[in-house]
């Protein structure tokens, strides 16, 4: 599907992009995952309660427990398929396709289940996913990786010679342009999966990007941009400033939480720009030329641009800004009593650190400093928590954050004056969630 056609969908009001049985499932969706502690933690209570009740009735001594059948039967072998999977009770935990979004599976996104996660690290198999024309399983065999144009001695690498070479591996977010990009003018979706999971965060393992340059003679000083293209069918091609790759941060990737890319992220060969919007980490990457200036492709002067108020457009606005989100409670959850939480979630920064987050249970009235969870990397996802004790009140929950530069993520009025309300792409702004009194949770908007 087009991607201007795309956008007009984005544009549109939440009754065109999710109907009442899209919106209904989606909650549905939100309320069973894995993190929704706060079903989870009564669920546990019960089923404390009810083992308690069941005392052994064999021998008509009811002092006898009975121990249930996983602690007195011969449990399962090995698996055979060699492949671990998740517990038939997990589900419900996964990526989900955007109803309505786009009419084509191979055009389209996958968002992570932010909702149902731990730490900062998204297992591969629930990774986001945007596929311009459909991913690919390659043969790693006949694949091959150019490096040309500003160089003394172009080079084609296969990938076993890449994965002879030094490797690095390193922890960092992957976010895409377009993520909560359809929140710009009003409140779309319900849960957080959707208003925030083209969101993950992973251990990339590869090479310098820098490293197969210089074997290739690169002239660094009048190459001041690269090309990177890649090998599906959309032909994907972005340019990098040369100062991202020199500082050598950019990698060619294989690897992925320690083992190699899934075919849907990339394999067997991406690139990862950290800070940078997803569309230039480059999946299937099977060329990179050095130029002394910017290709201006379809991606970067069509696609993937930001619509400012008097008309013009952005363009090469790829670092991802200061962004925070509560994901428990969440939009599609409840709260099922009144007493103590712990208020979760994530904050990135594709300039640095995240220094600080505040979170503000009232609309942004009052806020209260969060406790950042370590390890706390750069360019990457960082944890933060907060205890809470709900009344049974009424509540607005907000988080914000600071990152290493100083940079505070904007509210909504704030962005809107700089950006208005009519782009997609690089929307930072604080998402709130209000807790009804009945306990509910949802999406709505506060400037």
């Amino acid at each position: 599907m087009g991607e201007a056609t795309r956008q007009g969908r984005l544009r549109k009001a939440p009754e065109h992009f999710l109907d009442a049985a899209g919106i209904a499932r989606v909650q549905e969706e939100a309320r069973g995952g894995r993190r929704d502690f706060l079903r989870g933690a009564f669920a546990a209570a019960a089923a404390v309660t009810a083992a308690g009740a069941a005392r052994a009735q064999g021998d008509g001594d009811p002092n006898i427990l009975q121990l249930p059948e996983h602690s007195r039967g011969l449990g399962q072998g090995v698996a055979t398929d060699g492949y671990g999977k998740p517990s038939k009770y997990e589900a419900n935990v996964q990526r989900r396709p955007s109803p309505g979004l786009t009419q084509t599976r191979q055009a389209s996104v996958s968002f992570a289940p932010l909702q149902s996660l731990f730490g900062i690290v998204t297992p591969s198999g629930l990774h986001f996913e945007r596929h311009h024309q459909g991913w690919w399983d390659i043969d790693p065999t006949r694949h091959r990786l150019m490096v040309n144009g500003l160089v003394k001695t172009p080079k084609v690498f296969t990938l076993d010679e890449i994965m002879r070479l030094p490797s690095v591996s390193r922890f960092h977010f992957i976010e895409c342009g377009a993520n909560t990009g359809m929140e710009w003018g009003n409140v779309a979706v319900p849960s957080v999966q959707y208003t925030h999971g083209m969101l993950s965060c992973s251990e990339f393992t590869g090479v310098p990007l820098v490293t197969l340059l210089e074997m290739a003679g690169a002239d660094l000083k009048k190459g001041r941009f690269l090309l990177a293209e890649g090998a599906d069918g959309s032909s994907m091609t972005r340019t990098i400033p040369m100062e991202l790759i020199t500082s050598g941060q950019v990698l060619v990737a294989y690897g992925q939480n320690g083992e190699m890319l899934r075919p849907e992220n990339g394999y067997p060969l991406r690139l990862v720009v950290p800070g940078v919007q997803g569309v230039s980490w480059v999946k299937y990457l099977r060329r990179l030329e050095v130029g002394d200036q910017p290709w201006a492709t379809k991606d970067e002067t069509v696609h993937y641009v930001d619509l400012m108020p008097d008309g013009t457009h952005r363009q090469y606005t790829s670092i991802q800004e200061c962004k925070s989100v509560i994901t428990t409670p969440s939009g599609g959850q409840q709260l099922l009593d009144r007493g103590f939480y712990s208020i979760s979630g994530l904050a990135w920064s594709g300039r640095g650190t995240v220094k600080q987050v505040d979170v503000s249970v009232d609309g942004g009235r009052n806020w209260r400093r969060a406790l950042l969870q370590g390890p706390v990397m750069d360019k990457c996802l960082t944890r933060f928590s907060l205890d809470w004790v709900w009344d049974g009140r009424p509540a607005l929950l907000q988080s914000r954050a600071v990152d290493s530069t100083g940079y505070v993520q904007p509210n909504y009025r704030q962005l809107r004056e700089v950006r208005g309300t009519r782009s997609i792409y690089h929307n930072n702004a604080i998402q709130t969630w209000k807790v009804e009194a009945n306990g509910e949770v949802r999406n709505v908007q506060v400037s």
